[in-house]
């Protein structure tokens, strides 16, 4: 009887955030995406909180990640703090074509882009 365990290969946490950072980078000026949208599109257990980690980090990463692009469900810049003052995040979209209002993008579902 053979009673040797087959290891599952467990997913280097680098994988994951690398899968994460490609999804962004491929977001077109102008648009946005959520962060649970971005967990599901890149068919893993992620969670959208895990998504908000990695961009968390992406300021750090060569080439750079558009990281003021991911934004929560309800079109809410939530990741706003993470960014290098209050207002950037909003800048940098407000440069591509849209409009905050509240820290909300307005018509959210109009500059939506759904990963794939």
């Amino acid at each position: 009887m053979n009673t040797a365990v087959k290891k599952k290969a467990i997913p280097r946490e680098d994988d994951w955030i690398e899968k994460i950072y490609g999804m962004v980078r491929r977001i077109p000026k102008g648009k946005v995406t959520n962060y649970g949208a971005l967990a599901d599109a890149i068919g893993s257990r992620l969670t959208s909180r895990m998504v908000g980690w990695a961009m968390n980090k992406a300021h750090t990463v060569k080439p750079s990640v558009p990281a003021h692009r991911v934004v929560n469900r309800d079109g809410i810049l939530t990741g706003k703090h993470h960014f290098a003052s209050p207002t950037l995040m909003q800048e940098l979209l407000e440069a591509e074509g849209l409009t905050i209002i509240d820290d909300q993008v307005v018509d959210f579902k109009q500059h939506y882009w759904i990963p794939s």
